[in-house]
């Protein structure tokens, strides 16, 4: 059967199948690849979660009710508020955008709507009204193609697949005669499903015939580029200038938020299981970086979930956990200690038994620290020869002095802080990181926009992204850039995915200068900060332990990110 294509407005791609099958992957991939190759494209997905849209309300009534105070809502009523999501989404969004020569990339369809509304309800007339209703919305638009998507082995799929496939098939075999449809096997690599994806838009007609600018070969070419990183601007808007005076910014100030916004990326990318490599910009690539956002680092996801939220939330207790796994900041020391002691207490602490487990580590020629930063040995203070028996005493000092109360007692986080500091091996920055880790439980909320201690790395890294400070502190740009996020997204182009919606935080910036300061050595090897390096030690390689993302539940995040 032959079909004709419209190309005086923009095409709609629909991705259509079974939950786990790769669609998401799939559209999103072929959105950032046309984006790339300079066509004008918008994802969307069904009923959708862009912002100030009806259907973000949806998807929280569907997903998570007990937000509304609702213990279940009835199937058809469920299919109804999705029908009218998508009415809102075609009038306001995706008709408009077509009209105007954008390409729709849509993360399922009404298809979707009339297969899991047939398994949930009895009301097919009802359901099939419905559809009806949407159909006539569409009016004369067609889709350019529907992608039916499917992925073996049965290992993929949930119990309900073989169900909800047969009417998939059904639909495909209806709807087939109207437009066209590809089935889709997403068994390999998403590089290999993609191939099948462009494949057929060529063999249909409608894959641009530019494709990708090779300056090297003055030619075009049709790789896929799944993760295109945007050129970085050789020179800043004057207004930039002006409105960052009297500080000075460098080309490095540019990179900053590219290197952010790529970062992020890569974290959702792994987030959604796509193979690697994750991204196209070889720094990242072949080094370690830490993520945007502190809390979604390895470290940060298991004192969070592990060790500040598994036991006793009293506050003695919690504060003891914490400090304790800070001091040594190592994953592995906790574990050891774990597996000799059990549940890890105040109540049971013993300082011979906690030094007999630790001297046998160090004699077995096991690291108890981390290298992600210093701890002041603390022998002139407690004076023990070896430094983990002063940290010991350290906590107990702490303990006595009943800190675990000052803390919760602490109106705001800068007291909290200066309680911390006022003990010996603790400085300003290890202060200010211990206290943003208790903020992580329920002992104190604070607002991590109060203040802010730039470490050594950060400093460099400031020192790389502006040439003259104009008399403000490392702190002062800290607080400067995070505030101005939002308009160095925008102002190079760039969608920075937040976390939640939670915006970057002043430690998330303070920890993006350290990142850069690495970053710059090899990218803007002619910028020289306040550090010498040239080179990044640290290479990256891939964990083979798959961290569960689970963030404070105070933060409300975790129905959108963790599990």
């Amino acid at each position: 059967m032959t079909f004709t294509n419209n190309h005086s407005v923009g095409q709609l791609i629909v991705f259509e199948g079974p939950d786990g099958v790769g669609k998401s992957t799939l559209s999103k991939a072929l959105s950032e690849s046309l984006t790339n190759m300079g066509i004008s494209c918008k994802y969307f997905s069904f009923p959708g979660k862009e912002k100030g849209s009806i259907g973000r309300i949806v998807y929280d009534l569907h997903h998570s009710p007990e937000k509304f105070d609702l213990k279940e809502i009835h199937p058809i009523s469920l299919q109804a508020l999705h029908i009218a999501a998508h009415l809102d989404a075609i009038e306001n969004m995706i008709l408009p955008s077509m009209k105007r020569g954008s390409w729709i990339i849509l993360d399922r369809f009404w298809w979707s709507t009339w297969v899991y509304g047939r398994k949930t309800s009895n009301s097919s007339s009802v359901l099939d009204a419905l559809i009806n209703a949407e159909q006539i919305q569409w009016g004369d638009t067609k889709s350019s193609i529907v992608f039916l998507i499917d992925r073996l082995p049965e290992s993929h799929r949930n119990s309900d697949h073989a169900d909800l496939w047969k009417n998939y098939e059904i639909l495909r075999d209806k709807e087939c005669k109207k437009y066209p449809v590809k089935a889709i096997q997403n068994n390999e690599s998403i590089q290999d499903a993609m191939r099948q994806v462009i494949g057929t838009l060529k063999d249909i007609n409608i894959w641009p015939q530019n494709g990708i600018h090779d300056k090297e070969t003055n030619q075009y070419d049709d790789r896929i580029q799944l993760f295109p990183i945007k050129p970085i601007p050789k020179k800043l808007p004057t207004y930039i200038l002006k409105e960052l005076s009297p500080a000075k910014p460098t080309i490095v100030y540019n990179t900053y938020w590219i290197f952010a916004t790529e970062r992020q990326d890569i974290f959702f990318r792994k987030l959604q299981g796509l193979d690697g490599p994750w991204t196209d910009d070889l720094i990242l690539r072949r080094h370690k970086f830490t993520n945007a956002y502190r809390a979604s680092d390895r470290v940060s996801q298991y004192l969070i979930r592990h060790v500040i939220y598994e036991g006793d939330q009293s506050p003695v207790e919690v504060f003891f956990r914490t400090i304790l796994f800070k001091l040594f900041n190592k994953i592995e020391t906790w574990e050891i200690l774990k597996s000799k002691l059990g549940m890890i207490t105040y109540e049971d602490y013993s300082f011979p038994e906690y030094d007999r487990i630790l001297s046998e580590v160090i004699s077995s020629g096991g690291p108890i620290y981390s290298a992600a930063y210093m701890m002041p040995p603390g022998k002139k203070a407690f004076g023990h020869t070896r430094k983990h028996r002063n940290h010991l005493s350290l906590i107990e000092r702490m303990m006595d002095d009943e800190v675990p109360k000052k803390i919760a007692d602490s109106t705001n986080m800068c007291e909290a802080f200066e309680v911390l500091c006022s003990y010996p091996t603790i400085g300003n920055f290890l202060a200010y990181q211990f206290i943003t880790d208790l903020n992580y439980s329920e002992i104190v909320d604070f607002s991590e926009m109060q203040f802010v201690i730039p470490g050594p790395g950060a400093l460099d890294g400031i020192h790389k992204c502006f040439s003259n400070l104009g008399g403000l502190s490392e702190a002062d740009l800290i607080r400067l850039v995070t505030d101005r996020q939002e308009k160095e997204f925008e102002r190079l182009g760039l969608k920075f995915r937040t976390l939640g919606g939670r915006p970057l935080q002043l430690i998330d910036c303070q920890n993006l200068f350290c990142e850069i300061s690495k970053y710059a050595r090899l990218k803007h090897p002619e910028i020289i900060g306040i550090g010498n390096r040239t080179r990044i030690k640290q290479v990256y390689r891939p964990s083979p332990k798959t961290i569960r993302y689970w963030y404070p539940p105070k933060w409300r995040i975790n129905h959108q990110i963790g599990d």
